[in-house]
């Protein structure tokens, strides 16, 4: 059994799916398992993981019956994964070549860490802007890494940039709310990242750089301004919904569910074109009381 499993939910990315895949089979480390997940897209990517993946009997890959989108199709690989501990990969991104090598060190050292927390770059054009948590590299037991959290309202909620305990990640989708078929793109990191903030024990914070996000101008969030915005800012009020009724549930940190409802706010702003309206800017206001408020009472 490997000790990381690499997942990586594609659709459409011919472009980038070797990169991605190259970044994956020359890790330093090589005890993983690489999982492509074909999502049906109608372009080239699964015929070029295929033609790599018959050189490297570590690479798996999966077919969806449908379009499946994010949330379910990343779910799909979690569950064939074989390892202990997963890690995404949206393939238009690749990964430093230590990833691997340098979480692993962390989980051979500390036992029963829940999550992994790691840097990365930004890539669009020819810049390059490091992502950072801009935490101590350290263990945090979950209070203190919520405070922390709040404190900074540095989320980082995305599912990249993470080595995640593959039963929790289970047991966070578990907490989902999902109507049957339920497909999300949008804001459909938060929907796991949520619960398993809320979970986790003992989370790590390393402050290497291993991930590479590229900004890519056809990928779901590069094309939203130009169509579909309707569709994709109520694809978040959805996931809002989502998130407060595992709050009401489970009584996760209400204050998180706070600060994670201003920020997509603030994306739903930016999506409309709506940002300076005073309507916008009014409900933003008190959104931030209102995590303001909470925070008080949780500290």
């Amino acid at each position: 059994m490997s000790q990381i499993s690499i997942i990586l939910p594609t659709y459409n990315v011919e472009k980038y799916i070797t990169r991605a895949l190259e970044s994956c089979i020359n890790q330093t480390f090589k005890d993983i398992e690489i999982i492509v997940v074909d999502d049906c897209g109608d372009d080239k990517s699964i015929e070029i993981a295929e033609n790599i993946a018959n050189k490297d009997n570590r690479i798996k890959i999966i077919h969806n019956e449908e379009n499946l989108k994010l949330l379910r199709a990343r779910y799909e690989g979690v569950k064939v994964a074989t390892s202990p501990y997963i890690m995404f990969l949206d393939p238009d991104d690749y990964l430093e070549l230590n990833a691997c090598e340098e979480c692993v060190k962390i989980l051979n050292t500390i036992k029963n860490i829940d999550l992994i927390f790691f840097n990365a770059f930004v890539l669009k054009n020819n810049n390059k802007i490091e992502r950072k948590l801009n935490f101590q590299e350290k263990c945090y037991i979950k209070k203190d890494f919520l405070k922390k959290l709040l404190k900074t309202k540095n989320l980082f909620w995305t599912m990249w940039g993470k080595v995640i305990k593959k039963e929790l990640y289970l047991k966070a989708f578990s907490l989902i709310p999902l109507e049957q078929n339920t497909k999300i793109n949008m804001a459909e990191d938060v929907l796991l990242y949520y619960p398993l903030i809320n979970i986790s024990n003992t989370i790590f914070h390393l402050s290497e750089v291993l991930y590479n996000y590229q900004i890519n101008n056809s990928s779901i969030t590069g094309t939203i301004v130009s169509q579909n915005i309707k569709t994709n800012m109520q694809e978040q009020d959805n996931v809002v919904v989502l998130l407060k009724k595992m709050q009401c549930s489970y009584n996760f940190n209400s204050a998180l569910l706070f600060l994670i409802d201003y920020f997509l706010l603030i994306e739903q702003c930016l999506l409309s074109g709506k940002q300076n309206f005073l309507h916008f800017k009014s409900i933003l206001f008190f959104k931030k009381i209102k995590f303001k408020f909470y925070r008080l009472l949780k500290m």
